[in-house]
């Protein structure tokens, strides 16, 4: 019989050959879901003998990540913001970069908590859950366009305890919105690369998450004009229109929120020091 240690260097060496980026950690992560482990579990086992019906629930996970399926859809979850998040192929895998997003805004009405929220292409429903957990008393709202995506927003919300405290509409982005209505905070991880850069992106990318929330199209910086061009008429006199965009399109944004009259608008960076968000502010 092999050992927890033989399995992990086996699948380590099988994963690095079909071209997966870290293969230890990821070795390690899928053999400890199959096993029902943490890693820190693991790791104190590792000369014990794993028996075949083991590796019976560890070989279908290997194999789906060496095909390059996305790590947290073999797993089934994520950790974004202090939540675990149910994800899979409805909707995109939330990144660091979107955590970053929701901790910034977090900081920023860490004084006055918004009342009224609005997350537009809600997907998982990461950044609109991870607010309602951190403001009690704010009523949100999150959109969609594809039901299969507020289907999983609407588990995670329940598996979050604030579903009572979120709405859900499937929506074009303001489309469907009630008339009338008005946000404190809009929030948006919409589309922002082109059919071009989503071709060219990772197999994990490419191959199994939804293009719809990847590509803008043509232009990668469609939907982000679409939404500042709308947002004006929904957001409350000082409301904050908070979008995670691509690193190139800042100067053309920025110029379009003058344009559209927010004042003040600015550019912040990502933890890599690359411009990644504009944050425009409505008049009043």
């Amino acid at each position: 019989m092999q050992t927890v240690l033989e399995i992990i260097k086996k699948t380590t060496e099988f994963l690095e050959k079909r071209g997966v980026e870290n293969p230890r950690l990821n070795a390690e992560l899928l053999i400890g879901h199959g096993l029902g482990l943490k890693r820190m579990q693991l790791y104190i086992q590792f000369e014990r003998p794993l028996a075949e019906a083991e590796l019976e629930k560890i070989r279908p996970l290997v194999k789906r990540r060496a095909n390059r399926e996305p790590l947290q859809y073999v797993i089934g979850t994520t950790e974004f913001s202090g939540l675990t998040l149910k994800v899979d192929r409805r909707a995109l895998i939330p990144r660091p970069e979107t955590e970053n997003l929701v901790e910034m805004l977090k900081t920023r009405f860490a004084g006055a908590p918004p009342r009224r929220v609005l997350d537009l292409g809600t997907g998982t429903g990461a950044i609109v859950l991870a607010l309602a957990v951190a403001w009690p008393e704010a009523l949100a709202t999150a959109v969609d366009l594809h039901g299969e995506a507020l289907a999983l927003a609407g588990e995670n919300a329940a598996a979050a305890g604030v579903a009572a405290r979120v709405r859900f509409i499937r929506s074009d982005w303001f489309g469907a919105l009630p008339a009338g209505e008005k946000f404190d905070l809009i929030a948006a991880n919409p589309p922002y690369l082109s059919d071009e850069e989503t071709a060219a992106a990772q197999p994990e990318v490419r191959d199994f998450e939804p293009e719809s929330a990847l590509s803008a199209g043509p232009d990668s910086a469609a939907e982000i004009v679409r939404i500042m061009r709308g947002a004006r008429e929904w957001l409350a006199p000082a409301g904050l229109l908070a979008i995670e965009t691509g690193i190139a399109q800042h100067a053309r944004l920025l110029a379009l929120a003058a344009e559209c009259g927010y004042a003040p608008a600015e550019s912040r960076r990502d933890l890599t020091g690359r411009d990644r968000y504009v944050l425009a502010v409505s008049p009043g």
